[in-house]
């Protein structure tokens, strides 16, 4: 993937990030930098007047800055001025703020993270559930959560060994899986809850990821003892590990009595950490 989003919190102000993976540096959304370091409640005028102020960083403003895609509460993609940190700190170096040094401290430490994930991957899955945590999730929908990506990677290498590459081919191949399970396409399942761009997994509840995750697991293990080559025999594995899952499923809605495929999504089961402890998704 060659652009990664991601927040992350200054106190408790959001900071978009996109991740470059072959310039491997970050860019910061620097309307965000810029809100974190004045509290303005104009933004764009604020750095309107900056600029103007300022000619010498008015003219290479457009060196500086680099749009990028975000999704925004709208669900729609919106191009963003980002600054990589020697863009950043040259912003700053314009806005009066007592601010000015944390932040650029703060900078620094989230350059250093990554620095640090690449060469030790295991904290890129402790800073996930640190980011999930401030987001209101249960430690219990959590651990589910990061088993369920390590199950997912696992797939999707069995599926590359088969000879599965073009991104159009993963997406079929998920669908299959999810409707023989579900009953639904991933389309479909996030029509159901009311999703636009946000990622299905991240609001499921725990059966729904448990279910998803033993369909995952199942057709990783078929696949390894079938050894299918191609798109055609690779999609009756996909088939048949959400055919397990659907049979779990099945069995499980018929002791309980009820469908377990939610409507629901993650904002209707947790609030905001700092409003106290996090509900749990509801099962």
């Amino acid at each position: 993937m060659a652009n990664e989003s991601i927040i992350k919190l200054f106190e408790d102000k959001k900071v978009r990030i996109v991740w470059n993976e072959q310039e491997e540096k970050y860019y910061f959304a620097v309307a965000d930098i810029v809100q974190v370091l004045t509290d303005s409640t104009d933004i764009k005028q604020y750095i309107k007047r900056m600029r103007s102020r300022e000619p010498e960083l008015d003219s290479v403003w457009g060196t500086i800055c680099t749009p990028h895609q975000f999704i925004s509460t709208d669900g729609k993609r919106h191009a963003v001025n980002c600054a990589d940190l020697e863009g950043i700190f040259r912003i700053i170096q314009s806005v009066p703020s007592k601010k000015a040094e944390p932040v650029k401290r703060w900078l620094a430490e989230v350059g250093a993270q990554r620095i640090d994930q690449m060469i030790d991957p295991e904290l890129t899955f402790q800073m996930a559930v640190e980011d999930y945590r401030r987001q209101g999730y249960s430690d219990k929908w959590i651990n589910e959560r990061m088993r369920s990506i390590e199950m997912r990677k696992e797939l999707t290498d069995e599926w590359q060994r088969a000879g599965i590459h073009e991104q159009r081919d993963f997406a079929v191949l998920t669908n299959v899986l999810t409707k023989a399970w579900s009953g639904m396409t991933t389309g479909e399942y996030k029509r159901h809850k009311g999703l636009t761009k946000e990622n299905l997994r991240d609001n499921m509840t725990n059966i729904e990821l448990a279910l998803n995750t033993l369909a995952e697991v199942t057709a990783t293990e078929l696949s390894r003892q079938q050894n299918p080559q191609g798109m055609t025999q690779t999609r009756q594995t996909a088939q048949e590990g959400g055919e397990v899952a659907r049979n779990a499923r099945t069995d499980i809605e018929q002791r309980l009595g009820h469908t377990v495929i939610s409507s629901q999504k993650a904002s209707d089961y947790i609030r905001p950490i700092e409003d106290g402890e996090a509900k749990e998704l509801k099962e």
